[in-house]
Parts: C-alpha cells; sequence; structure tokens
C-alpha cells in the first residue's frame, strides 16, 4: 500500500498546519459532513453559495481524523483545544489541492487505469470492465456519479491494495477531460460513443468528439484507445487516425477487433456471438439492448488486454451489477418496470425505447421527461424522441415537462394515435395517471434527465405495486 501523509498535502498543495502532526497518513476523504465516517479526513469544498470549510467543527465533532480548510476560513482555537489530536490545514483552494494529492497518489501506483469517457453509457461500460478485471484485480472503480473534477480525485484517493483501477470521466465543456486525464494518467482510453449530450454547450458534435478525445492527453505513447467503431464520428476519427495511436476497436455493425454478432436478446438478457482467433465465443449478458452488448465486447477488449480467459471474462460479463437507476429492470406482481431515470440525451433515450419496442409480448408504455442541458437544440433533439416513440410503436407514451411535449407533438405529427398520449407537467401528476392505467404484463420504461427527479415516479410506482 501506498501512503499519503499531512506533510504531502504541505509540499506540494503548499499548505499550512494550524494544529496536527504532518506524518499522520492520510486514508479516507469525505466531502460531506453528512456522510462522514470516524477517521475520515474532511475536505472543505467551495461552491458558488456556500464554503464548506466553515463546517470543520461539525466534522471533528462526527470524528474527522482532520480538516483540509480554504485559507480565510475563521478557526476557533479555543474550540480545537479538545482536539489537540486531530489536524487542521490551510490551503488557497481545497479543489485544487484534492486534484494534487490524487496526481502524486496516482503516480505512486503502477496498476491497470482505465478510463472510461464517452456521451452515453460510461457508467454501465465502467461497471462491466470492473467486474471482468475483478477476475485477475483487485479493483478499484468509480461509485455513484463521482466522475469530475471533484469526484474522480476523491475515487483516485481511496487507493489502498488495490491492483487496478477503472474510472469514469464526465464532462460538459473542453477542457475538462483533459483534466481529469492528466490526474489519472490511464494506460487504457475507453470511448463509448460521441452524442448529442450537453451539446447545448459545446454547440456541435465536432467539439463534443474533441471533448471526448482530450483522454489522449493524460496518456503516453505505450497507452491504448478502445473505441466503438460502430459510433460514426468515433469510426470517421479512427479511419482518419489509425496509424498515430494504439487504437483498439469493438462494435456490432462495423468490422473491428472485437465484434458481436448473432444477437438474441429476450426482456432480461442478450446472447451474441465474438469470434476470437477463428473460434467463435457465445457471451451471455444479464441486461438486454445492443448497447449492452457493445459494453460487453468494449469489456472483452479489455479483458484480452490484461490476458484475463476467456471463460472468466464471460463470467465477468454475464454477472455483473449495474449501477442502481442505470436499465434497473424489475418484475413486480407481473408487471416489469426499466428503470433508467439517472440520466437521458437523444443516443441513451432512443436505446432505450428500441429496447422497449423490442419487448414484443407486453404493453408498452414510456414515461419520458425532459433531456436538459440542450439549448438551442432543445425542440429538435425532443422532435427526434417522438420519432423514435412512432417507429417503435409504444403502446402508451407519457411525457413530463415542458420539453418532453416536443416528444408528444412529433408523434402525434408522424401519425401517432393520440387517445394514447398522456402529457403532464409535473411527476405527480404522471404517478396518479400511470396509477390508473398500468395492469398485469405492462413493460414500462422511466427516462429523464436526472433534473427531472423521475426517482419519484419510480418510488410511487413501485409503492402502489408493492
Amino acid at each position: 500500500m501506498n501512503h499519503i501523509y499531512v506533510k504531502d498535502i504541505l509540499e506540494k498543495c503548499d499548505g499550512y498546519l494550524v494544529i496536527g502532526d504532518e506524518n499522520t497518513k492520510l486514508e479516507n476523504f469525505s466531502k460531506d459532513t453528512r456522510t462522514l465516517n470516524n477517521g475520515d479526513i474532511y475536505v472543505g469544498i467551495k461552491g458558488e453559495t456556500f464554503d464548506g470549510s466553515t463546517l470543520y467543527k461539525d466534522a471533528l465533532d462526527k470524528g474527522a481524523l482532520g480538516c483540509v480548510l480554504n485559507k480565510g476560513v475563521l478557526i476557533d482555537e479555543e474550540f480545537l483545544k479538545k482536539y489537540s489530536d486531530r489536524f487542521i490545514v490551510l490551503v488557497e483552494d481545497t479543489i485544487k489541492c484534492l486534484q494534487e494529492l490524487a496526481s502524486y497518489k496516482r503516480s505512486l501506483y503502477d496498476i491497470p487505469v482505465i478510463g472510461v469517457t464517452g456521451s452515453v453509457g460510461k457508467t454501465s461500460t465502467k461497471d462491466i470492465i470492473a467486474s471482468v478485471l475483478s477476475k485477475k484485480f483487485n479493483v478499484l472503480k468509480t461509485e455513484g456519479n463521482y466522475n469530475n473534477h471533484i469526484g474522480l480525485p476523491l475515487t483516485i484517493l481511496r487507493l489502498k491494495e488495490h491492483n487496478a483501477l477503472v474510472v469514469e470521466m464526465g464532462m460538459n465543456n473542453l477542457g475538462e477531460i483533459s483534466l481529469l486525464s492528466k490526474i489519472a494518467r490511464p494506460n487504457v482510453g475507453v470511448i463509448t460513443n460521441v452524442g448529442t449530450a450537453h451539446i447545448g454547450i459545446l454547440k456541435s458534435r465536432e467539439n463534443i468528439l474533441k471533448a471526448k478525445l482530450e483522454i489522449l492527453e493524460g496518456m503516453d505513447e505505450s497507452s491504448v484507445l478502445v473505441i466503438n467503431n460502430d459510433n460514426d464520428m468515433l469510426h470517421n476519427w479512427y479511419e482518419d487516425n489509425r496509424d498515430n495511436y494504439n487504437i483498439v476497436t469493438f462494435g456490432v455493425n462495423n468490422k473491428s477487433d472485437y465484434i458481436a454478432s448473432g444477437i438474441i436478446s429476450d426482456a432480461f438478457s442478450s446472447n451474441y456471438k465474438v469470434n476470437i482467433n477463428n473460434v467463435e465465443n457465445d457471451f451471455k449478458i444479464n441486461i438486454p439492448g445492443e448497447h449492452f452488448v457493445l459494453n460487453g465486447v468494449c469489456a472483452l477488449s479489455i479483458g484480452k488486454l490484461f490476458n484475463i480467459s476467456i471463460e472468466d471474462i464471460k463470467d465477468g460479463i454475464e454477472n455483473f451489477a449495474l449501477t442502481k437507476r442505470r436499465m434497473q429492470i424489475e418484475n413486480i406482481n407481473n408487471i416489469t418496470i426499466i428503470n433508467d431515470c439517472y440520466n437521458a440525451n437523444l443516443d441513451s433515450m432512443s436505446s432505450a425505447i428500441n429496447y422497449l419496442g423490442s419487448l414484443k409480448d407486453f404493453r408498452t408504455i414510456a414515461v419520458l421527461g425532459d433531456m436538459l442541458e440542450l439549448g438551442d437544440y432543445e425542440e429538435e433533439l425532443h422532435r427526434k424522441v417522438g420519432k423514435v416513440i412512432k417507429e417503435n410503436n409504444i403502446d402508451i407514451l407519457v411525457t413530463i415537462g415542458n420539453a418532453s411535449k416536443y416528444i408528444k407533438d412529433e408523434a402525434i405529427k408522424l401519425g401517432y394515435n393520440i387517445n394514447n398520449i398522456f402529457s403532464f407537467d409535473n411527476n405527480e401528476e404522471g404517478i396518479n395517471k400511470l396509477k390508473n392505467i398500468i395492469k398485469e404484463n405492462d413493460a414500462i420504461l422511466i427516462k429523464a434527465s436526472n433534473g427531472m427527479n423521475f426517482i419519484e415516479i419510480y418510488n410511487g410506482l413501485k409503492e402502489t405495486l408493492e
């Protein structure tokens, strides 16, 4: 295990030690006093309206071993007298300090580091890669939504006896993946796809591609980039750059290093084949849909990079656990609920609706909310979702929110039965309607951007059915 200490904050982050021992070992970090555990190091993060450094008393009272705070916070020296066995360090910027500490800790580990980015599918791809690698390594992976300039450093700082790391890298704008990649320094980078997420900020898919490719900026010449060769933007980039980088491709439709074929899906799983060294291998993934097959083939390609056996790769793919609220499928009293309410953009909406439409033995209900952060593209992209609804012959459409009304309008324009559409302004109205129309053998997709709080709809439905 490679340890870091208080003295590393003093040296690498120009910290000032108010109280405590500079040789104190730093193991577990927390940025939230509400979830802080005894022995954690509390890091006070300054937001737009509030400076978490002011909560150092709460942190120490709850058992924090020490606190890293922004300079300028008022320290109550009388209060600190009862905590002479703890430490407090002041730094200019706690976020920058976290990043510098994480970069230093990463440098202490000579282990496989896989960085995963993309417009959609980052979390599930990260989960399945970690599952495959766990057959050979003690893997640390990103938990929850810790994929930004604060979450990624906190993930790296959790490294202990691990000998592999899988980190998810999210972004809203140019320059953000570059920062994360330079901290994590992945020796394998993964780009799941280039879609329309954050197009309202970045203005074009070309800029989104540019942002995703920033993952290369933290990778050295020996590193490998793994890309989804079915994605049009990545495929075209690959054709132009295949001789400039170490690239491994995966796909279903385009010729790739690893390609899935013979896909057969039911409501709960997919079976497919991959030809490896002229031997056809059967795979199964317990999440349905072609996009999850792609994730499985991606994980296969990484497993092969690290010489994991085919049987272990198969087991890792079949038995991986998906992060909650990402295509979480449950059957409750003969009603299937597809809870995919963590986030939404055109690509993930289309994939989820395509899966719902494939369930021919069910009455299908799509409960869709607004896709956020689309800017000037809001109407256009919601209307494209309406087209996907019509193409998949979804039986009932429920929309909630202002922008999602464009989904309804486009579906009607294309000939969708207006009597099968219900449109609401808030979640409560939607829940009440669903309670009145659901029946046995329904399959219900719940999907919207996280800001729409569709977990309320999931919980309301589940409570009714149970």
